[in-house]
C-alpha cells in the first residue's frame, strides 16, 4: 500500500493503518531497534511504542515521507530505552563504538553557538552524504544510522569486512575535511 493511503487511514482513525505500517516498515524498525538495544523483547516493545507514537502524532501531523517518519521515531525511542536501561544497570551492555568512531568528525555540542549553526552543520552533513556514491552512502547509513555492525554490513552487501571498515574510515576522514572546508568547527 502506498504511503499516502496509509496516512489517510491514520486520518480516518482506522486501525488498519497500524497493520499496513507494520507490513511496510516493521522489518526495518525491528532490525534497527534490535541493533541498538540488543534484545528482541526490548526491540518488539520499542516497535509497538513506535506505532502508538505514530498513531498519536498522525493526525494532526502529515509526514511527507512516512517511512522516514516511522523509522526516526523508532530510532529515537530505541535510544531513549537504551539510555533508561543503562541508567539502571551501569554500562547497559551497549557498545557505543559507532558513536566514538564518528564523534571526531562532528561538531561538539559546546562548539555550536546557536540552533542556526546546528542546522547548518546538519545540512552540511546531509549534503556530504548525498554526494557519496550509492555504496558509500549505504555503508555509512547502515553503520551510523541503523547501527549495524561492520560484519553484518559486509555480509548483506557481499563485500569483505575490511572493505567496509576502510570505506568507513575514508568517509569519516572526508567528512571531517568537508566540514572544515564548509567552515564548521569540528
Amino acid at each position: 500500500m502506498k504511503d499516502e493511503k496509509i496516512i489517510e487511514l491514520y486520518f480516518a482513525r482506522s486501525e488498519t493503518a497500524i497493520n499496513e505500517t507494520d507490513k511496510k516498515y516493521g522489518a526495518c524498525c525491528r532490525s534497527m531497534t534490535l541493533n541498538i538495544l540488543g534484545s528482541r523483547e526490548d526491540s518488539e516493545e520499542c516497535v509497538n511504542d513506535t506505532y502508538l507514537k505514530v498513531w498519536d502524532t498522525i493526525p494532526p501531523e502529515r509526514p511527507v515521507k512516512l517511512g522516514a517518519f516511522v523509522i526516526r521515531i523508532a530510532r529515537n525511542l530505541a535510544f531513549d530505552l537504551r539510555k533508561a536501561k543503562s541508567r539502571l544497570i551501569r554500562g547497559g551492555g551497549f557498545e557505543a563504538v559507532s558513536f566514538d568512531e564518528i564523534a571526531e568528525c562532528l561538531p561538539a555540542a559546546g562548539d555550536t553557538e546557536s540552533k542556526a549553526d546546528s542546522r547548518a552543520a546538519l545540512a552540511a552533513v546531509e549534503k556530504f552524504i548525498f554526494s557519496l556514491s550509492r555504496e558509500k552512502q549505504t555503508v555509512f547509513m547502515r553503520r551510523y544510522f541503523y547501527m549495524q555492525s561492520c560484519t553484518d554490513i559486509a555480509a548483506d552487501l557481499g563485500i569483505p569486512e575490511g572493505k567496509v571498515k576502510m570505506t568507513l574510515k575514508r568517509t569519516r576522514d572526508k567528512l571531517r575535511e568537508y566540514l572544515e572546508k564548509e567552515g564548521i568547527d569540528v
